[in-house]
């Protein structure tokens, strides 16, 4: 219920930035990840997102946290992965994704908000996505608090599927 408000969120806060957008539709619910479409001025948006299912760190406040995958066509971008913190990242922090066996640290933070550093990152964070069954996101908030994110990648492939099917992304 938690993911799912959070999502409904997302959502608003996507559409309350694209005016002119439509609303996000859900193209479905697979596993730990809930797949979206909307149409903005430069066409169609899919995306998919999901929420932790475990948040440590000692903190005492933090927002809203998790990790979304997005595709946007018109814009010849696709596998954009975006992570957010629910707090503003340490100026210079490294944040790091593992998943399985893989390290992932070119990333970089702005505000409350972490991408990989280059369309190469994304598709190989991606990659491991399809493959893995769990990720971890560790991050260091302004205050200087570490937290570890961990996150279900069930039914990320399926989820995945969706969004590249409604957005014509070819494999």
């Amino acid at each position: 219920m938690k993911k799912l408000f959070i999502l409904t969120l997302f959502t608003l806060f996507c559409t309350a930035v694209e005016a002119d957008a439509a609303a996000p539709q859900v193209l479905g619910e697979y596993g730990d990840w809930v797949a979206y479409y909307y149409r903005d001025t430069t066409g169609a948006v899919c995306y998919m997102a999901s929420t932790p299912k475990k948040d440590e760190g000692k903190y005492t406040k933090r927002g809203d946290i998790y990790t979304v995958v997005t595709h946007r066509p018109a814009e010849n971008s696709f596998d954009v992965v975006n992570i957010n913190a629910g707090y503003t990242y340490k100026k210079d922090a490294k944040v790091l994704i593992k998943i399985g066996a893989k390290t992932f640290d070119k990333l970089f933070a702005s505000g409350d908000k972490a991408w990989a550093v280059s369309e190469k990152a994304d598709k190989e964070i991606v990659e491991a996505m399809k493959q893995g069954n769990r990720m971890v996101v560790h991050g260091t908030s302004s205050k200087g608090t570490f937290t570890k994110d961990t996150y279900s990648l069930k039914g990320f492939t399926s989820a995945y599927r969706a969004i590249s099917n409604k957005c014509n992304k070819k494999r």
